[in-house]
């Protein structure tokens, strides 16, 4: 049968007509609170790489990660958009929506001149060194304050940026005693169900335990061998960096080894089960948020770098957590109304020494000597001492009111210690303040220079190692550069409403809060730049 050209395009436009009248509908249906999910849970696992959910998927059970992947939406080209690949900065990010250039986490630590001396990220354990607020405070204000905010982590910076300004409760692990611990920010005490909590010394009962691999050893394909020369042993007396680690023979003080273990991880799980039962988070008339950071994933890879049989064996039970902790939303919240999503702060590159090994490029860079090297230069070529105040995380402070008092001019003396730099083993390229206010430099990775750079907080000279180098120890890794093995983390919406599928375009660290605010309905961040992601929606 011949179909007209009329018929068809008055069917196209009924067939619009439905489309534009379905997403109204839906649009109509997600305004207020009935229809949001009752918990939003954001979980963030240190240093994981976007590769290891393929590199270790044949090991993964379906009850973690696979499930995540298999059921949620995953964002494939998921990336961070500035060059201080941190923990500070990256859970900042996430949850703020905006860089380090707005938000003000430039770096785990900096150099303050008001104070001559290096300020931590959330020193006084409070977040008062945040510009920005957060997808958390929004929530809150959204709702006249009755939606609660519980954050958790090993790490005290991992739990307080994400609570923000007005989190229920923000709780870190204080490895001296094996406890979790706020401060008088938040509250005068800790509440009674986090000291009964406590009083089950789960880490007292790890330290009795022994970290073994949870498969045959010769099974871990993926790694390099158990016994090689880039690891770092778990703890002082250890003999080889080698399976088992008998954690009975950790004579050090405290329970600080536990962050380096699987434990850690297994321990924030227990933590957040906890949280949600006795918080009630999930059960009131608005959406309560719960921010979960697994950070055992970054000591074993500082510890034992990316290669190592420890990592993936790490990831291996943190897959088992992953999966008891959805578990237990489904079984309290139900997954219709839980909101999820799991993404990193950040990743990490091999360690040096198996680059060279293996003819790629890679260095460590001495930032002791080049400090050294600099200061001398600069007396020579201007004459005058103590140019340089500070010289730390690829920042280089000068001292601006020697400069002015001695009529020197800041812009030559800039320029003569970039120039030093470029000529330095391991520098890439360098940046002078004046050059990243005044110019809209988008080139290659000077763009994440300008979206890190804070007038107030960053230095005069800011400078980018190679591909491949970074400023460390011989064992294990580290991470803070611009380069993908730093920058590609992964992103998996879940829960809810959400459809399963994948999305490959191109999105950032910062898109992650203003999505949640599309999805809940509410304003993004303060300061947020990042644009939501298309989710598609059941």
């Amino acid at each position: 049968m011949k179909i007209s050209h009329k018929y068809l395009v008055i069917l196209a436009l009924m067939l619009l007509k439905n489309f534009q009248v379905a997403d109204a509908q839906s649009a109509a249906d997600r305004q207020g609170f009935n229809g949001a999910p009752k918990l939003v849970v954001g979980v963030v696992v240190d240093q994981m790489r976007a590769d290891y959910i393929s590199r270790f998927w044949n090991k993964f059970s379906d009850k973690g990660f696979k499930r995540l992947v298999s059921q949620g939406f995953l964002c494939e080209n998921n990336n961070i958009n500035y060059s201080a690949s941190e923990t500070g900065p990256g859970h900042a990010a996430i949850y703020t929506g905006t860089t380090p250039s707005i938000n003000g986490i430039i770096s785990n630590d900096w150099y303050s001149r008001n104070l001559d001396k290096m300020v931590y990220c959330v020193g006084d354990s409070t977040p008062k060194n945040l510009l920005s607020n957060t997808i958390t405070d929004q929530l809150r204000l959204a709702t006249n304050f009755t939606s609660k905010v519980i954050s958790i982590s090993l790490k005290d910076r991992a739990a307080i940026l994400p609570g923000g300004f007005t989190s229920n409760g923000s709780y870190w692990y204080d490895a001296a005693t094996g406890k979790f611990i706020t401060s008088s920010y938040y509250m005068k005490e800790i509440p009674t169900w986090l000291n009964a909590f406590n009083e089950r010394k789960l880490p007292a009962q790890y330290l009795k335990q022994t970290w073994n691999t949870s498969l045959p050893i010769e099974q871990y394909t993926e790694s390099t061998a158990d016994d090689t020369p880039y690891e770092e042993v778990l703890f002082e007396g250890e003999a080889q960096p080698i399976f088992p680690h008998v954690l009975a023979n950790y004579k050090g003080k405290g329970y600080k080894v536990i962050n380096s273990t699987p434990f850690g991880n297994t321990l924030i799980k227990e933590l957040a089960c906890e949280a949600i039962k006795s918080e009630n988070l999930g059960k009131g008339k608005t959406p309560d948020f719960l921010a979960v950071s697994f950070s055992s994933t970054d000591y074993v890879g500082h510890d034992f770098g990316i290669n190592s049989i420890e990592l993936e064996d790490t990831y291996l039970k943190l897959d088992k957590d992953l999966g008891d902790f959805l578990d237990y939303l489904d079984a309290t919240i139900g997954k219709e109304n839980t909101l999820l999503f799991l993404t990193a702060d950040h990743g990490a590159e091999n360690n040096v020494k198996y680059n060279l090994d293996h003819n790629i490029p890679a260095g460590l860079f001495d930032a002791k000597l080049i400090t050294d090297l600099l200061k001398t230069f600069l007396n020579a070529k201007f004459g005058v001492e103590g140019l340089l105040l500070n010289f730390s995380n690829q920042n280089v402070y000068l001292n601006l009111k020697l400069i002015e008092e001695k009529k020197l001019s800041l812009y030559d003396i800039e320029t003569a210690v970039a120039n030093f730099l470029l000529k330095c083993d391991g520098v890439a390229y360098t940046n002078i303040a004046f050059e990243v206010t005044v110019f809209d430099n988008n080139y290659a990775y000077q763009k994440f220079i300008k979206n890190d750079y804070n007038a107030a907080r960053s230095g005069d000279v800011m400078f980018t190692l190679l591909p491949g180098w970074m400023e460390w120890k011989s064992t294990g890794t580290t991470h803070g550069s611009p380069y993908n093995y730093d920058t590609h983390i992964p992103l998996i919406f879940y829960g809810w409403k959400v459809k399963a599928g994948d999305y490959l375009p191109n999105v950032n660290i910062t898109d992650i809060a203003p999505t949640i605010a599309n999805l809940l309905n509410i304003q993004a961040p303060s300061g947020c730049l990042g644009n939501a992601i298309p989710i598609p929606l059941k």
